[in-house]
């Protein structure tokens, strides 16, 4: 690629920003062009858990102790609602912003990566929702983080690998006990060739109680000498 090619790119970028300005999606005004989807002043301010630094031992991953086994775990963020990082989130989720998933997968695995998160792992699998979620979402976010993930440390994601089976209702409003039995035996394998022996990383969007992960991690954990990590983009203190 030539230098007068990647100059032009630069200018194009430069015009179309001053066009249309890209917004933070955290507190709407605008960002430089080298931003990715905040401003740098937010991204200084948000709440980083630091799971990163102790992967194996940490708040998240010790939600997963005696649920299933599990090499690794963290979340990029503290969540909480109101917040400023649950603005993104919500974006995401509920207002048609897939795009938003990608660049949350590209921003997480850009600071993991310095830490040697992925070192190991073979395939990325986010967890699924079910066909009637996804009908009516039209992408399942977990996803789209997942691809972002992806872009930037070039590991596969597979989406054919588990399904969910049922979702008996929203897991917002309900207690741990209440998420734990929405989600029990929610999970299908479907598709495990070339995975035995297999490190995979399973992605979700935020993690509160585990339920939904562990649930997830105990049917993966049914094939054959399968490792499992978990990342999330946020955690919830309960």
């Amino acid at each position: 690629m030539s230098l007068l090619f990647i100059y032009m790119l630069h200018l194009i970028s430069c015009l179309f920003n001053l066009i249309a300005p890209k917004t933070c999606a955290i507190c709407d005004n605008r960002v430089n062009h080298n931003d990715t989807f905040i401003c740098e002043v937010c991204n200084l301010t948000l709440p980083r858990t630091n799971h990163i630094l102790n992967p194996y031992d940490n708040n998240m991953a010790k939600t997963f102790w005696a649920r299933f086994p599990i090499e690794r775990a963290a979340a990029l963020f503290h969540y909480e609602t109101g917040s400023k990082v649950s603005r993104p989130i919500q974006l995401l989720k509920y207002f048609n912003r897939p795009d938003l998933g990608e660049e949350l997968g590209r921003f997480i695995a850009h600071e993991f990566q310095e830490q040697d998160f992925f070192e190991g792992i073979s395939y990325i699998i986010p967890v699924p929702l079910t066909k009637e979620r996804l009908k009516k979402r039209g992408y399942n976010q977990s996803e789209m983080i997942a691809k972002g993930i992806s872009k930037v440390i070039s590991i596969p994601v597979r989406t054919n690998v588990i399904a969910r089976k049922k979702f008996a209702t929203s897991q917002t409003k309900n207690d741990k006990l209440e998420r734990m039995m929405n989600v029990e035996d929610a999970f299908l394998l479907q598709n495990t060739d070339q995975l035995e022996g297999k490190h995979i990383l399973i992605v979700d969007d935020i993690v509160t109680t585990g339920s939904t992960i562990a649930a997830c991690g105990r049917e993966l954990g049914k094939i054959k000498d399968i490792k499992i990590s978990v990342l999330s983009i946020g955690y919830t203190k309960l």
